[in-house]
């Protein structure tokens, strides 16, 4: 296992789980039912908690879902939260039936416009303390804040929602409501990783719940989504966790097993991408097998790796072996040496510089070689 330093994020209950603070971090997902439809809703409510799901997120567009929502909680143990959606003042009639509640800066604007957004926000954070429920702020990039937007270049999406992330924690603070977590997604990992690295150094206190939206259908969502993770938690960043897939109702489930594989690699160090751990010792990374491998020897050699490398455990050299040429070739680009593998030949890399193809059982030497050459050059 690979010592991962978490961020010192404070405590926040959620129900009957606590997240931040060194707590492990929790996988949650999001009911797809209509949520007045309560047997359903409920029947999904339970096969996610039953799956593992720390929280469960329902979605309350109407006085219609939330009046469904004493007999939902009267069914189920999960912890749930509540997305408010544009209506900010359902919060009144549905924090009596959930542990958390959900809301999206940007959608503050809709329901009574004229009215300011710092009122809103002082109405849930009081809703939410009368009824023992944290609050998440939740920022999305479809949809930021209007007013933060305009101060930032158009091609800029990571300025206003880091903004607006740090515009609602300080109120919050100010009101003396502490019990809050933040997102900030994308549909994009590239951004998800950029804006949650910078948020976290400036707001280390604040746990953070990861995950890309429309990640899209499995494999190719879960491999978006994990890479994000990987570089975001690989960095003590990250207290609960979601991958979104598009899967049919009776799958969800699939969420948090997804989610739960992707944080045990992580710990086990069984990456797809060069991730930084921060070991001032050898670190080698290898991604998880599945269906892109295209020769089963990549599995082996992983193996063959660690073992031979063994004598440079003191330095502190990154080495990563993929096992495909979707991933591996960008993949390895951060990576000191790496090895990328096809299906009669194994590619090897110094950073991003090509050092040639060698078949299986000639590569070895090839890095045992390169390797060497890097431990001398940093004596």
């Amino acid at each position: 296992m690979v010592e991962i330093k978490r961020n010192p994020t404070r405590a926040v209950r959620i129900g009957r789980i606590t997240i931040g603070a060194g707590h492990p971090i929790a996988p949650q997902s999001m009911t797809a039912t209509h949520t007045s439809d309560v047997a359903a809703t409920l029947e999904q409510v339970e096969n996610l908690r039953r799956a593992g799901a720390g929280v469960v997120r329902i979605a309350v567009d109407s006085k219609k879902d939330a009046a469904a929502l004493p007999a939902i909680r009267a069914g189920s143990e999960a912890n749930l939260a509540i997305d408010l959606q544009e209506n900010y003042r359902l919060a009144l009639e549905v924090a009596p039936h959930v542990d958390k509640l959900r809301y999206n800066p940007g959608h503050l604007y809709h329901h009574e416009p004229t009215k300011p957004w710092q009122d809103k926000v002082k109405f849930i954070a009081d809703v939410a303390g009368a009824n023992d429920c944290a609050l998440r702020v939740g920022v999305n990039c479809g949809s930021v804040d209007p007013a933060k937007k305009e101060q930032f270049a158009a091609d800029d999406s990571i300025g206003p929602m880091l903004a607006s992330a740090q515009e609602h924690c300080d109120l919050l603070d100010s009101l003396g409501f502490t019990r809050y977590c933040v997102s900030l997604k994308d549909s994009d990992p590239r951004k998800v990783i950029e804006v949650n690295r910078r948020f976290a150094e400036l707001r280390p206190d604040v746990p953070l719940h990861l995950g890309v939206t429309e990640a899209g259908m499995p494999p190719d969502g879960i491999i978006k989504t994990r890479i994000a993770f990987e570089q975001l938690i690989s960095r003590g960043v990250g207290d609960t966790v979601r991958v979104s897939l598009t899967v049919p109702n009776a799958q969800k489930a699939e969420e948090i097993q997804a989610a739960e594989a992707i944080l045990a690699d992580i710990a086990a160090g069984r990456v797809r991408s060069v991730v930084d751990y921060g070991l001032a010792s050898l670190n080698i990374i290898s991604c998880p097998s599945c269906s892109r491998v295209e020769n089963e020897a990549f599995i082996d050699l992983a193996r063959q790796v660690k073992e031979m490398t063994s004598y440079a455990q003191q330095h502190a050299i990154t080495i990563a072996v993929m096992g495909c040429r979707v991933n591996g070739p960008g993949e390895t680009d951060d990576a000191d040496l790496g090895l990328w593998c096809g299906p009669t030949h194994v590619n090897l890399k110094r950073r991003s510089a090509e050092l040639g193809a060698f078949p299986y059982d000639e590569i070895l030497p090839k890095l045992r070689a390169e390797l060497d050459r890097i431990i001398l050059e940093r004596a």
